[in-house]
């Protein structure tokens, strides 16, 4: 999407595309009447998102219908909080099973203002690890670990707080009135980001080894069966449905690294495997914990600043997934991934 050529009104008739297929012209021009656009512009607009390729239409005539075409939906801003107004059997789901052609096609994904961002935070970082006193760096080293290990262990329902967190990891401390799958669940984030520190130019370009050697280090004592799962997974709060046969999923796998493997900008290597593993759903369970440290291991390795998740919301985040899910829409994901950046460089190894 040409960003240059399209200006907001004619954003927000994709947005209403992307979750309104096969819709009249009378349709849009009673939601764009909101937006107080005329007959003739909203025909303009159709006419250009048309020539542009974003567009499609069916029948002729009257009878004509327009809808998004297919693999244009990836960065159009969605409302997120009106898509999640209807409930989970009653959504539009364009992409009810795992869409294979996305491996190749999810590319592009950043501005160059974007860009700039991850590229200076890395001259930071460099500069903070070369300068930064070894006894400071190692406490931010620690205290990023734990906020680490404790928010991605919220967002998959630990109840552990912030500060029980760092008394299980520094001190070893289990905390009361919790289930002991909950500290296992911690202290495997925290011996798998110790993996990617001490192991960190390994990762530097990912393999399937990779991920799932990660996989299993934040499975560990947590009764996850290892490796490939070899059945059918369903996901709480959407009717996607990720693919159920192994040697399909070792493949579409095996596709993703190759892939990201040849894209050139580092963040968007962590962008994609944050939001293709989550979605591909390679194994039985932990795999929303694994994409973000593979992610984690890219960024570091390449010398850029990882993400703690600190200041995320999970519920928001698990929405950005489900919509990633079912219409193959990237751009919330992609907006929570770009502020725990901007989060990280105003937070860490200050």
């Amino acid at each position: 999407m040409n960003d240059t050529q399209i200006n907001q009104r004619q954003l927000k008739l994709l947005n209403y595309l992307l979750l309104h297929p096969l819709s009249s012209r009378l349709e849009i021009e009673e939601f764009i009447d909101d937006q107080k656009g005329s007959r003739i512009t909203i025909i303009r607009d159709l006419n250009l998102l048309l020539a542009l390729d974003l567009v499609e239409q069916a029948g002729g005539g009257r009878h004509v219908k327009y809808s998004l075409k297919a693999g244009k939906e990836l960065l159009i801003p969605v409302n997120l909080e009106e898509y999640f107004l209807k409930k989970t059997d009653s959504r539009n789901v364009k992409y009810p099973n795992f869409n294979l052609e996305l491996i190749e096609k999810i590319s592009g994904l950043f501005s160059k203002d974007e860009v700039d961002l991850f590229e200076e935070g890395k001259i930071r970082l460099k500069d903070k690890f070369v300068n930064l006193d070894k006894t400071i760096l190692k406490r931010e080293l620690e205290r990023f670990t734990i906020e680490l290990s404790w928010k991605s262990s919220q967002i998959e329902g630990n109840t552990y707080s912030l500060l029980e967190t760092e008394e299980l990891i520094k001190n070893k401390k289990e905390a009361k009135g919790h289930d002991k799958s909950e500290a296992a669940m911690i202290l495997n984030h925290k011996n798998a980001f110790d993996i990617i520190l001490k192991k960190n130019n390994s990762f530097k370009e990912i393999n399937l080894l990779d991920i799932r050697s990660i996989h299993a280090e934040l499975t560990k004592d947590l009764e996850i069966t290892s490796g490939v799962r070899e059945s059918g997974v369903g996901i709480t709060g959407t009717t996607y449905l990720p693919l159920d046969n192994k040697w399909q999923i070792e493949d579409a796998l095996s596709r993703l690294v190759a892939h990201v493997n040849e894209i050139d900008f580092v963040p968007e290597k962590a962008l994609i495997f944050l939001a293709m593993i989550a979605y591909l759903q390679p194994f039985t369970d932990g795999n929303k914990r694994t994409s973000r440290m593979v992610s984690n291991a890219v960024l570091l390795a390449n010398g850029y600043f990882p993400l703690s998740y600190r200041s995320v919301d999970e519920v928001e985040y698990k929405k950005a997934l489900i919509l990633f899910y079912e219409q193959n829409n990237i751009f919330h994901l992609k907006r929570i991934f770009l502020e725990q950046q901007k989060f990280a460089i105003d937070n860490y190894f200050l």
